[in-house]
């Protein structure tokens, strides 16, 4: 750094580049310059340690360099068990990393902080917004919307106001692994649904459905929430209602091991007495006893196809309005 220890100026900069301060400024600002104006200037800035204003530089491109990831649920849900939300964020970080834009998370778990959020949106803190773990029609979508700035989903809208989203074949992924189970010849297939307000339980619940339907096999379903401790419940009333289950699909890894634990528990042999599949393929299925059969989605990918569609939304390109990614079965010891 030059003079003593005070901080680089544009005019410094420009002074040592050899070029003007409106030419500094638009190199700074990632707007037009010639390819020699832009080394040289870069070399200058490298030289004195140069650090831009970010308070000017967002006055100047309208832009922030933050965009939001908003999870409408609590921070023990986010931070404690759920291994879907690491798995999606470093996805989100490495697309946004190479577009060298920052990551700032936002829980709305309560009204107070969407009425935060939304007012970070209105007021531009943020370049855009991505959404995940979306319950029933939640209002914040909408207030969002209102707002005109760029939003991406991870799945698409249960209520009627729709923005782009990226989602995963969670029926076909369902589908598949009930029709496995069928294939293996288990005569009585229950399943421990998702959320009925969230798409994944939904149609993960259909999935489920219209595999058994096409087999003629009858319905044996409890409802769970995606957490440990709702799997966990739903098995125990699953024995206690049903107890001639040879075989359980279970919407989520989480809940699936809370199952695992419960049939443990009551001395149930998995798969030998009752199989087990799960969804998500999230670490912990590869760590469970037995390991877990289970539907991978690409959770990483999901997380950087919308970092993606959001980054092309805000530089204004058109993107597509609904993306899905497949899904696969996922063979090991538990079914």
């Amino acid at each position: 750094m030059v003079q003593g220890h005070r901080r680089p100026t544009l005019e410094t900069v420009a002074e040592r580049a050899g070029v003007s301060r409106a030419t500094v400024s638009r190199v700074v600002n990632e707007q037009p310059s010639t390819p020699e104006s832009r080394r040289a200037v870069e070399a200058a800035i490298s030289e004195l340690g140069y650090v831009p204003n970010l308070a000017a530089r967002t006055l100047v491109t309208q832009r922030t360099g933050l965009i939001a990831l908003v999870l409408p649920e609590s921070s023990t849900r986010v931070f404690s068990e759920d291994q879907f939300f690491s798995q999606l964020i470093q996805g989100i970080s490495q697309e946004l990393d190479e577009a060298d834009r920052q990551l700032v998370l936002m829980l709305a778990g309560s009204v107070e902080s969407r009425q935060r959020i939304e007012h970070s949106a209105q007021a531009r803190h943020v370049d855009g917004v991505m959404l995940a773990s979306l319950h029933g029609t939640n209002p914040l979508t909408a207030a969002l919307v209102r707002s005109k700035i760029p939003v991406v989903s991870n799945e698409r809208a249960l209520g009627p106001v729709e923005v782009p989203h990226v989602d995963v074949d969670n029926h076909g992924g369902a589908r598949a692994a009930v029709e496995h189970l069928i294939a293996a010849g288990r005569g009585r297939i229950a399943s421990i649904t998702g959320p009925p307000d969230m798409i994944a339980g939904i149609d993960r619940r259909q999935g489920y459905r219209d595999a058994l339907g096409e087999a003629g096999m009858a319905l044996v379903e409890a409802t769970g929430d995606f957490t440990r401790s709702s799997g966990a419940d739903a098995m125990s009333r699953l024995l206690a209602e049903t107890p001639d289950i040879d075989a359980v699909f279970v919407a989520s890894d989480l809940m699936a091991d809370g199952a695992l634990r419960t049939l443990q528990r009551e001395g149930v042999r998995v798969p030998d007495d009752i199989a087990v599949i799960g969804f998500d393929d999230i670490e912990l299925a590869r760590q469970t006893d037995p390991p877990m059969t289970t539907v991978r989605q690409p959770i990483t990918g999901i997380g950087r196809s919308m970092a993606g569609q959001l980054l092309r939304a805000i530089d204004g390109q058109q993107i597509e309005p609904a993306i899905t990614l497949p899904t696969e079965l996922v063979l090991r010891a538990s079914g």
